[in-house]
């Protein structure tokens, strides 16, 4: 048994939970959110909480009862707080603005970088070097700041890039020049 599939979801106030067939639909004050359960994995409302429970006879039932029960709670706290990611652009002259739901980042190119985020995803810039990229599904928030990141990815000599907040570089020494 799954130590974390066991574990009941508690449906935090203010979160409604909608369960039909094997479609789960979530909705919050960040926004709503819907997964569809895969097979082998049996999802109920029990007390304020969702419980998680798996059909042994399936044959990928006990690989996805701990997934689809994190992907539950993560479905939870999205609708309920939110996720958020924070990048750091670093370098001479490298800085980001938004402008509704494009974000537009100069990087060293001979143009200016354009991304169009997605739905749900709102970017916000502090100082010009500071991205912080929230919403409430964390694959989408997660996959849209490494997208952002690998527009400049960080380079190890002089540490300039677009890096996570948290992200330590390991930088290397340059040529020593003269040196015999």
């Amino acid at each position: 048994m799954s130590r974390v599939g066991k574990q009941p979801v508690k449906i935090l106030s203010g979160v409604k939970v909608d369960l039909k067939g094997t479609t789960l639909k979530v909705e919050g004050p960040k926004g709503k959110l819907a997964h569809e359960i895969p097979q082998g994995v049996v999802v109920k409302v029990v007390d304020g909480a969702l419980v998680v429970d798996r059909d042994e006879t399936a044959p990928n039932a006990a690989a996805l009862h701990g997934l689809t029960r994190t992907l539950i709670h993560n479905m939870v706290h999205g609708v309920h707080t939110g996720f958020t990611k924070e990048l750091e652009i670093v370098g001479v002259g490298y800085r980001a603005a938004t402008k509704g739901q494009s974000l537009t980042m100069t990087l060293g190119y001979s143009h200016p970088v354009e991304y169009e985020l997605p739905q749900g995803i709102a970017a916000k810039v502090e100082n010009n070097t500071k991205v912080i990229v929230s919403g409430a599904d964390k694959i989408l928030v997660g996959m849209v700041a490494a997208k952002i990141r690998s527009f400049k990815e960080p380079e190890p000599y002089q540490g300039k890039g677009v890096r996570y907040s948290d992200e330590h570089i390991i930088r290397k020494q340059g040529k020593a020049a003269g040196a015999k």
